[in-house]
């Protein structure tokens, strides 16, 4: 797939790994100049380094305000104004409803929801003066159907998902597009860690776990960061102006 983004600045969340670096990568490849942002520098040093002039770091935690800010605004500084955000950073964890306690409920909310609408906030502005942008919001599947134990997880992809159809509807006659990508499960770390916690907690094999993760998908498999980040890429592309304010399932066909 080929898009050529080689006058747009791209700012990426949480792209130190899994479908966040997929993203960026595929970005870059596309000729964007490209922001990568976590909380550690690490993760994201290799590709700052593959590719010189063209993808910086800024560091910031999405749920915290200030940090949001001064990253948004050295991001700009360094690369100039954001035409396309990908809110890709999020945590999910897992607990049985009557266990959860307020501070899993708020963490979920913060990291997953909160810091989507912080990011979102710091471009709006300037993809408006400019009459285009695109924004892709990376939610879940989980913001389409429940799941058991994972309710707080659940209910910020939700808001996710709420969220981009309000904005997309605020921002239509702005030259502004706003959407959603919801991967069903993905070979990630997050879920390479949710398979071993269900090998630990059940004394299932890890073939069995990885199985009842598969289970929902038609195709029989996880989903691969680079399908999630292809869809992305169509998403940022001028050819998809008309598309706004959807939910993408990149699921295998699961049913929503």
């Amino acid at each position: 797939m080929t898009r050529d983004l080689s006058d747009q600045h791209a700012l990426v969340t949480g792209a130190g790994q899994g479908i966040g670096a997929a993203i960026a990568r595929q970005l870059l490849a596309s000729g964007a100049r490209v922001t990568v942002l976590g909380r550690r520098a690490e993760p994201l040093q290799t590709m700052s380094d593959e590719h010189p002039g063209r993808c910086q770091i800024v560091l910031a935690d999405v749920a915290n305000e200030s940090e949001v800010k001064a990253a948004f605004s050295q991001a700009i500084k360094a690369q100039g104004a954001i035409n396309i955000l990908v809110n890709n950073a999020g945590q999910a964890s897992s607990t049985p409803f009557m266990k959860m306690d307020a501070a899993h409920w708020q963490q979920m909310l913060a990291v997953n929801l909160t810091g989507t609408m912080l990011c979102m906030q710091q471009v709006l502005p300037g993809m408006a003066a400019a009459g285009w942008g695109r924004i892709v919001n990376v939610a879940s599947t989980a913001g389409l159907v429940g799941y058991a134990y994972v309710a707080a997880y659940v209910a910020a992809k939700h808001g996710v998902v709420g969220l981009t159809r309000a904005l997309a509807l605020e921002y239509a006659k702005k030259g502004i597009t706003v959407n959603a990508v919801c991967p069903g499960y993905t070979e990630t770390d997050m879920v390479r860690t949710s398979i071993e916690r269900v090998v630990e907690k059940t004394g299932r094999s890890a073939d069995e776990a990885l199985a009842e993760f598969v289970k929902s998908n038609p195709q029989g498999r996880l989903v691969q960061p680079q399908e999630v980040a292809d869809a992305v890429l169509w998403l940022c592309g001028k050819g998809a102006a008309s598309i706004t304010g959807q939910s993408i399932a990149v699921a295998g066909g699961e049913v929503m």
